[in-house]
């Protein structure tokens, strides 16, 4: 094993990927000849040349289109947002052209498309820069989403989402590229749709994805102090969802809780919780509980911003609420 940042795992993948397959570029802002906004990209221009690796214009919806209209003559491009709140720009062509081209063709056209870039909050980042979009885009059916929280998931899931023939939505977090992990020196490739289950337990399924998760594990250390064993499923992939891991997690514990960066209305803990009832009903000793962020924008100010974040604590006291813990 080698111990990797989060943004050399991602660059370690593609580069592994676009040696081994010469249809592969990669396209977007300031990924050459700055070697990308978060580094993620640095020494590929030099290795790869410039028809493969690519600086754009800031113009997502327009790169992004030249991006799917090539998957069309046998390419398999991989598309950096600097952050997919830029992404709302080039949304259309994700939606109604990568997510519907196979359907809409009869099957001529695969669409093997990867976009790629930071989702959700970065610190002091404000209203329309600290958005999470897992739960759009998982809502559309053609794509497939993938939210890695660790530098092994993220190297082994982008090179099967460049492999895949359909179009993935590959999600980061600016706050995660300095983490460091071990990386196997040997190529490997994590399946798409399977979770992980980082910390077996037996009172309670806690159940998260992304950057958000490291909460989960620090309230787990202090669960277990207090003789709480929490159970963490680490999603990796939001669509398709292994429900079925959570299912005979919570077949054990009893009992769940969801913890998700996103507004609370509507998103991939709403459909968890809608699955989970329908089908494990009866083995719930308790109400599932969801912590999101604040229903409102994110704010600026940092003493508001950790207020609108979902942290440890909550964790805690959704761990505490749902196991009827009493001192």
């Amino acid at each position: 094993m080698k111990v990797l940042q989060f943004r050399q795992a991602i660059c370690e993948a593609m580069s592994e990927e676009m040696r081994r397959d010469e249809s592969i570029y990669l396209m977007g802002e300031e990924v050459a000849e700055y070697n990308g906004a978060y580094k993620a990209s640095k020494g590929m221009l030099d290795e790869f040349g410039e028809k493969r690796v690519i600086d754009t214009p800031i113009s997502e919806l327009g790169f992004a289109g030249i991006g799917v209209g090539s998957t069309m003559t046998g390419n398999r491009p991989i598309i950096e947002f600097m952050t997919f709140n830029f992404a709302l720009v080039g949304i259309d062509q994700i939606i109604n052209n990568a997510a519907k081209i196979r359907q809409m063709s009869g099957g001529q056209f695969p669409c093997p498309i990867v976009f790629r870039g930071p989702t959700a909050s970065a610190g002091q980042l404000a209203a329309t820069h600290s958005q999470a979009f897992e739960s759009w885009y998982a809502n559309c059916p053609g794509l497939k989403v993938i939210v890695p929280s660790n530098p092994y998931d993220a190297k082994g899931l982008l090179k099967a989402a460049i492999r895949d023939d359909d179009p993935v939505i590959f999600m980061e977090s600016e706050q995660m590229y300095g983490d460091k992990g071990e990386v196997p020196e040997e190529e490997y490739i994590l399946p798409i749709g399977v979770a992980d289950i980082n910390r077996a337990g037996t009172d309670v399924t806690i159940v998260s994805f992304g950057k958000i998760i490291k909460e989960a594990y620090t309230a787990a250390d202090a669960l277990e102090k207090e003789g709480i064993s929490c159970e963490i499923i680490d999603l990796r992939t939001v669509r398709p969802l292994d429900i079925e891991s959570i299912l005979t997690s919570v077949r054990k514990t009893n009992r769940l809780v969801i913890l998700e960066e996103a507004w609370p209305f509507g998103n991939v803990s709403t459909e968890i919780t809608y699955q989970v009832q329908n089908e494990v009903f009866d083995y719930l000793d308790a109400p599932i509980e969801k912590i999101n962020t604040a229903d409102t924008p994110a704010p600026f100010s940092p003493v508001l911003l950790n207020e609108w974040l979902p942290n440890s604590e909550d964790v805690i006291a959704a761990v505490k609420k749902v196991v009827y813990f009493k001192k």
